[in-house]
């Protein structure tokens, strides 16, 4: 028999990692700038952190200009969505069990 500790996902015991996808869990979209204010994190550790997750592909990349400035956003991908969730259903089964 398999623990619930063994359904989560090392993705995500990252607290950036973490962050990033429940930011997008809760919206659509997010872009760069934002996920950095937003986790505390620097431009080079979340830069990291989300080339971790598209690497997975757990998160798509878009990239558009505003003007003449470059925009970066990010959204969730099934496959993200799902690997998530999974993570925060065995989350809160460990919380049930120690209840």
């Amino acid at each position: 028999m398999t623990s619930p500790l063994d359904r989560l996902h090392h993705a995500f015991e990252n607290r950036v990692r973490l962050g990033v996808m429940s930011a997008l869990a809760a919206r659509d979209e997010a872009d760069f700038t934002s996920l950095r204010e937003l986790l505390g994190a620097t431009d080079g550790n979340l830069a990291t952190h989300l080339a971790v997750l598209e690497r997975l592909k757990f998160i798509r990349v878009r990239k558009v200009f505003s003007g003449r400035k470059p925009v970066t956003s990010y959204s969730m991908t099934e496959a993200g969505r799902k690997a998530f969730m999974a993570h925060i259903d065995a989350l809160e089964h460990i919380l049930k069990e120690i209840h």
